[in-house]
C-alpha cells in the first residue's frame, strides 16, 4: 500500500452525517451561519484567544490581514516558507524583503531584521516554520522601536504553545491554515488571529465583500467559508489531542530509528516551546544524497516531499534576488518523511531502514 508524506485526518462519518443534517433543516450553507459561528467560539476557547475569524483557506487569510493593516511598500519576510507566504506579499502589491533564517530553527534571524529596514519598510511577515515559534519578543521589540505591523504566518502551528500561549496568539495578526493536510483540518479553510476588537471588525468586513447588510463601508473580498467546513472543524477539533499525540509517538520512533550521524533536523530546544508535531523534517548531507533518498523510497511506494523548496529568495517569477545563503542551502537538502494520525509503526521501521540504508 503506497505511503504518501501525509493523511488527512477523518473523523467517523456518522459524526459528521449528524452535524450536517440541520443544514437541511434550516438551508443556512453560507454567510456567517451557525456552525460557522460555532466553530469560530470553539476554536476561541481552545486558542484562548479574543478574536478570531473563520475564513476560506491560509492564503486569502494573508491577503486580508495584509490588506486590514493598510501596509505599503516593503514587507521583511523568511524565504524558507511556503510559496502562499511570498505569493500573497506580491498579489497585494507589495515588496517582499528576504532575510535569512536561523541555521537551527529555520524560522527568519531576527538578529538580520534591522539591517534590512527601510524607509519603505510597514511590517515584518515571519513564519513559524514547521510548528516551530519564531523569536516573538525580539521581533517584537524591533517592530515597536521601528513603528512596524507584525504578521505571523502559522499555518503549522496549532496546537503549539509557547510559554503557555498558543503560537497563533502572537503578533498583530496571526494567520493559520485548516487545508487537509494539516494537524486539525476543516477540508479547506483558515483563520485570521488578531489583537484587537476593533482591527477584528475590519477583518469581517473585508471577509465579507467590505459589507454588512445593505451597508458598504470598504472594498471587500469573498474570504468566507462555508457550513459543510465548518461542520468538520467541528468534528475534528475535539479530536486534536489525540492527533497530536498519535504525531508524537509516530515522530518519537523516528528519533529513535534514523541514524543522526548523517542527518539533522531543526531544534525542539525552545525554552517554553511545546510542539504540535505537525512535520517530521530531516536534513540530508546534499541535495545529490536526498535524490538518492528521495528515489530509494519511491521504490517502495513512499512518498516523501522537499518541505520547502526552493528557498523563495529563488522563486522563479521574482524579478529580484535577495541572497539567503543559510535558507537556500537547507532548502536543498530538506526532505519531509510521511507523517499522520495512523501511520503504522512497522512503516515508520520501513520507512527508516531505507533511509538509513541510502544515506
Amino acid at each position: 500500500m503506497a505511503i504518501n508524506v501525509t493523511k488527512s485526518f477523518l473523523p467517523p462519518i456518522e459524526e459528521y452525517q449528524e452535524i450536517i443534517k440541520g443544514i437541511w433543516d434550516n438551508t443556512w450553507l453560507t454567510n456567517n451561519g451557525p456552525l460557522v459561528r460555532k466553530l469560530e467560539g470553539q476554536l476561541k476557547e481552545y486558542l484562548n484567544v479574543e478574536n478570531l475569524l473563520f475564513v476560506g483557506n491560509g492564503t486569502i487569510a494573508i491577503q486580508i490581514a495584509l490588506k486590514a493593516l493598510n501596509l505599503t511598500g516593503e514587507i521583511i519576510t523568511t524565504p524558507f516558507s511556503y510559496c502562499a507566504t511570498t505569493t500573497s506579499i506580491l498579489w497585494e502589491s507589495l515588496q517582499p524583503v528576504f532575510v535569512d533564517i536561523e541555521p537551527k530553527t529555520f524560522n527568519i534571524n531576527a538578529d538580520l531584521i534591522e539591517a534590512a529596514i527601510t524607509e519603505k519598510t510597514s511590517a515584518i511577515m515571519a513564519t513559524h516554520v514547521y510548528g516551530r515559534p519564531c523569536d516573538v519578543e525580539k521581533i517584537e521589540a524591533i517592530a515597536q522601536k521601528h513603528n512596524l505591523k507584525v504578521i505571523y504566518d502559522g499555518a503549522h502551528g496549532f496546537g503549539a504553545t509557547y510559554k503557555g500561549k498558543s503560537v497563533l496568539s502572537f503578533g498583530d495578526i496571526t494567520t493559520c491554515s485548516f487545508h487537509a493536510t494539516k494537524v486539525f483540518h476543516s477540508i479547506e479553510g483558515g483563520c485570521v488571529v488578531s489583537n484587537n476588537a476593533d482591527l477584528n471588525k475590519k477583518l469581517e468586513l473585508y471577509r465579507s465583500f467590505g459589507h454588512k447588510n445593505d451597508d458598504y463601508y470598504m472594498m471587500g473580498i469573498n474570504a468566507k467559508n462555508s457550513e459543510f467546513h465548518a461542520a468538520m472543524g467541528l468534528c475534528n477539533l475535539p479530536k486534536v489531542a489525540d492527533i497530536i499525540n498519535n504525531r508524537r509517538v509516530i515522530s518519537e520512533k523516528y528519533d529513535e530509528l534514523l541514524n543522526w550521524e548523517k542527518l539533522q533536523r531543526p531544534s525542539n530546544e525552545i525554552e517554553g516551546f511545546e510542539y504540535n508535531y505537525a512535520y517530521y523534517p530531516v536534513i540530508l548531507e546534499s541535495e545529490v544524497k536526498l535524490l538518492q533518498v528521495t528515489e530509494a523510497l519511491k521504490q517502495h511506494e513512499i512518498t516523501p516531499r522537499r518541505y520547502f523548496y526552493p528557498s523563495l529568495n529563488q522563486l522563479p517569477y521574482l524579478d529580484f534576488y535577495n541572497p539567503c545563503p543559510i535558507s537556500e542551502n537547507i532548502a536543498q537538502r530538506a526532505l519531509s518523511l510521511p507523517l499522520y494520525y495512523d501511520l503504522a509503526l512497522e512503516d515508520v521501521e520501513r520507512i527508516a531502514s531505507i533511509i538509513n540504508e541510502n544515506l
